[in-house]
């Protein structure tokens, strides 16, 4: 009998691509990462936008970039970097501005990119950066594309996960002020965290025995309690719960020493408790090359770990690197989840 729960893969991964902000660098990076075409052997990109954009940087960039418009499914070339004209208006992009008109836009390459991964149309997607506080609206209300996501496939235990060949970090608590994070750290949440991030590691990483290690919230780890409780009423219990059931886990370490003796270099990921308690660190060692992936999802999703950089948008200067490699990280997590059974292959359409 076969698994209603495992996702068919086309025999060349279709990996769809978000323009993201148009005044951002996202076409940009877009173009330099999609410009070389040897990588057309390993999947099909199918680009989330409009030609007159691309045509637009790639006159700015002076790119030849080649690519190939389609107006549906039909028209997909495997053999060339696909646009899906979404629109057919004339746009006023001005890199380096912010603009609510164009925001629309970028909205409606999200939101037709995610549909069509939800039908599985595509195998994957590739998000390039947005200005969130520009497209929020009833269609997306959520502080970042981790819980857009979450929400569209219906994912109550997913992780925001950074990922580089160096250093892999993923934080229980994600997009909220600071003076939240105590109250929304529990034991139960810290687990579940554990759990999503040692399943990732096994089934899109391929890493048969994941060492894990932990953060604490507050300074040296609470001190042994003298600055703060935390690590003794919350943490450390989670952790036991956690290593309980046969998982190499360990911790709560104080993350400065931890990150200033490069302690991660000896676990295959790291979870911390907030947001820039781990990405400061992460940004600092692998800021160009390293991508943003949510775990726990039924689907693949990555992005690049950069925001939409208006001050360098549109001048050439914009490093494609973290892009290419979340590119090229969906179709290896791909391979690795069809490698541990949960994609079985079909022909593509």
């Amino acid at each position: 009998m076969s698994n209603p729960n495992k996702k068919t893969l086309h025999e060349k991964p279709l990996i769809g691509i978000t323009i993201g902000d148009i005044n951002g660098i996202g076409p940009e990076v877009i173009i330099k990462a999609l410009s070389d075409q040897r990588i057309l052997r390993f999947f099909t990109p199918v680009v989330y936008a409009s030609a007159k954009i691309f045509g637009f940087y790639r006159k700015k960039i002076e790119s030849n970039f080649v690519y190939h418009q389609i107006k549906n499914f039909d028209g997909i070339n495997p053999k060339k970097v696909n646009v899906y004209n979404l629109w057919d208006e004339t746009l006023s992009i001005n890199p380096g501005e912010e603009s609510e008109e164009l925001a629309t836009y970028t909205l409606k390459s999200l939101t037709t990119a995610a549909e069509d991964l939800k039908e599985g149309k595509i195998d994957a997607i590739v998000t390039a950066p947005l200005n969130k506080d520009l497209i929020h609206s009833e269609a997306f209300n959520f502080p970042g594309h981790t819980e857009y996501f979450a929400e569209k496939f219906d994912s109550k235990e997913h992780l925001m996960f950074m990922v580089s060949e160096s250093l892999k970090i993923g934080v229980v608590t994600g997009h909220m002020p600071l003076k939240d994070v105590p109250g929304n750290i529990s034991k139960e949440k810290i687990v579940k965290k554990l759990r999503v991030m040692c399943n990732s590691l096994k089934n899109d990483f391929g890493i048969s025995k994941p060492r894990i290690a932990v953060l604490g919230l507050n300074p040296h780890a609470g001190e042994g309690g003298l600055l703060g409780k935390e690590e003794e009423e919350i943490i450390l219990p989670a952790i036991q719960e956690f290593k309980e059931e046969g998982n190499l886990v360990f911790g709560p370490f104080p993350s400065d020493g931890f990150f200033g003796m490069m302690e991660f270099r000896r676990f295959d990921a790291v979870l911390a408790m907030y947001h820039d308690q781990g990405l400061t660190t992460f940004k600092y060692v692998a800021f160009e090359e390293g991508v943003n992936f949510t775990a726990g999802l039924p689907v693949v999703r990555t992005s690049p770990d950069h925001g939409t950089a208006y001050n360098i948008a549109g001048k050439n200067e914009a490093n494609e690197s973290s892009m290419k490699n979340a590119i090229y990280m969906a179709t290896e997590i791909l391979k690795c989840r069809q490698e541990a059974g949960l994609i079985q292959n079909t022909i593509s359409t």
